[in-house]
């Protein structure tokens, strides 16, 4: 759950906001001052946006803004003005404010900013770990590691991250190997180097040493060029050979010489070639038994397995799927332009209790489905329909069945279920317009003609889907919470009456 910081002089103001903020499901924090407010971000690492008001006494809201830049240039600050003149908020605004809204401001003003804050941040924060991945410069600070279980994982890896010894990262398929990799990397030496990944289970038997080694043009049938191989490629940096336990034991003898020696003899090449590689290996196997059993070579495997370091699965760190929720929402809010806020707590507590088999790969995927499918501002457990057994529920316009369409095998056909939604509907939409009428006493849509009779249904509900919108300023899921319909029902009857929908689109 984000927390919001107000920043007020003003006590009934901070009330008042802080009432409007928590009504919203964020948690408050609240600061009286300018100073109070950056020892409180100084004392509070949980803060995400800053509400801050500009006239106050003592420290200024330009002062505590610029303190608070200082120490967190990446929080979301907006400024709040009664008195301050357009030439204020401009300062404030090149001094690095994200928004402001002059007081007293309608819950719903306050709702959008804060929301596009939030959005703002999560989107710069999933941008600047993109370029740090691409950059090959990950830490381990931006690893969702909070978990108890997570605490040794983390200081094996940073004492790792000092030498250039041989790691063997050790765990269930999905547990992140590789995130620990790149951050094993990315606080050594080596950071912003090449970081190159090898899966060696995925890779034709026959085309090992070549792939790992290189190749010279001519060297064999279908070799018409010279090809470098992924040790060169890797050169003064990191070769992370994911599932080294599939390797064959032909390719583990010249793996073992590069090791040993630090160069590799490319296929049909007259001389070796020195190269300056880190090794860091993982495998979800038991080594030693492959060793037994006589599928790995012995002195590969003490060559290897200098510095190991065990990822425990999902299901012993279930303090970290909330933050890996989180993660995961936000990137792919910015890859499918989603504005989910996060997960419900029944969600969460839902996510919390499953084992989670495949671990964080599986979790990733079960939210990239869940966001795709989540038709509100929160993921709920019906979001995923493979954990929670519930299915999820859809406007029936746009999930209906093409009448010509045959049932699904084993399904009960109910035939009564389209008359049973148009019903809902139609009750959902009277109860809409009965309290649209006692606004403020007046008639604001007009359910007769100038002739005394009824007006169509269609009139009706375009009148009402106006006043909804500019009732609740254009929010969309308020809006169709309020009239009992789906999103994407709201949507559609936004085209069929002519409205403008980009005006209404939810910021």
């Amino acid at each position: 759950m984000k927390t919001i910081l107000i920043v007020d002089d003003d006590p009934a103001q901070r009330r008042l906001l802080q009432a409007a903020v928590e009504r919203s499901g964020f948690k408050t924090r609240t600061a009286d001052g300018g100073q109070t407010a950056v020892d409180a971000v100084d004392a509070h690492g949980d803060i995400d946006v800053v509400l801050l008001d500009l006239v106050m006494p003592g420290m200024t809201g330009l002062e505590a803004l610029a303190q608070i830049r200082q120490r967190r240039a990446d929080l979301p600050c907006i400024v709040l003005t009664a008195k301050g003149g357009i030439d204020t908020v401009v300062q404030a605004m090149q001094a690095g404010a994200c928004d402001f809204f002059v007081k007293p401001a309608s819950p719903e003003r306050i709702l959008v900013s804060v929301r596009n804050a939030l959005d703002l941040s999560n989107l710069k924060t999933e941008v600047v770990r993109l370029k740090k991945k691409a950059s090959n410069q990950l830490s381990f600070g931006d690893m969702v590691a909070s978990a108890p279980s997570m605490a040794p994982v983390l200081r094996m890896g940073e004492r790792a991250a000092k030498s250039n010894i041989p790691v063997l990262i050790t765990g269930e398929s999905g547990v992140g190997k590789e995130v620990l990799a790149r951050c094993i990397q990315g606080a050594s030496e080596r950071a912003g180097k090449p970081f190159i990944t090898v899966n060696c289970g995925a890779i034709p038997e026959n085309l090992v040493e070549s792939i790992l080694f290189g190749h010279v043009k001519g060297s064999f049938t279908g070799a018409t060029e010279n090809h470098a191989g992924k040790f060169v490629e890797a050169h003064g940096g990191t070769l992370f050979l994911d599932e080294v336990g599939e390797l064959p034991l032909d390719a583990q003898v010249k793996l073992l010489r590069v090791l040993q020696e630090g160069e590799v003899d490319p296929v049909g090449a007259k001389r070796p070639v020195k190269v300056d590689v880190r090794i860091i290996s993982a495998t979800n196997k038991d080594l030693a038994k492959l060793v037994e059993d006589g599928r790995f070579r012995e002195d590969l495997y003490y060559r290897l397995n200098v510095f190991p370091i065990e990822a425990p699965p999902l299901r012993e760190r279930r303090e970290d799927i909330a933050g890996l929720v989180m993660r995961f929402v936000a990137r792919f809010n910015a890859e499918e332009g989603r504005s989910v806020r996060g997960a419900s707590p029944a969600a969460l507590e839902m996510l919390e209790a499953f084992p989670w088999p495949g671990n964080v790969r599986q979790l990733e995927n079960a939210v990239f489905r869940a966001v795709i499918l989540c038709e509100g501002d929160l993921l709920r457990p019906e979001d995923f329909p493979q954990i929670s057994g519930v299915k999820p529920t859809f406007t029936p316009v746009n999930d209906a069945r093409p009448a010509d369409a045959p049932a699904p095998a084993n399904e009960d056909v109910d035939v009564d279920a389209p008359l049973r939604e148009a019903r809902d509907y139609a009750q959902a939409l009277s109860a809409a317009i009965e309290q649209a009428q006692t606004i403020d006493a007046e008639p604001v849509v007009r359910l007769f003609d100038d002739a005394g009779h009824l007006r169509t249904l269609e009139l009706i509900e375009r009148d009402l889907i106006e006043l909804a919108i500019s009732h609740y300023a254009g929010h969309m899921s308020e809006i169709a919470r309020r009239l009992g319909i789906g999103r994407s029902t709201l949507y559609r009857k936004l085209r069929e009456y002519g409205l403008d929908e980009a005006r209404f689109a939810e910021m």
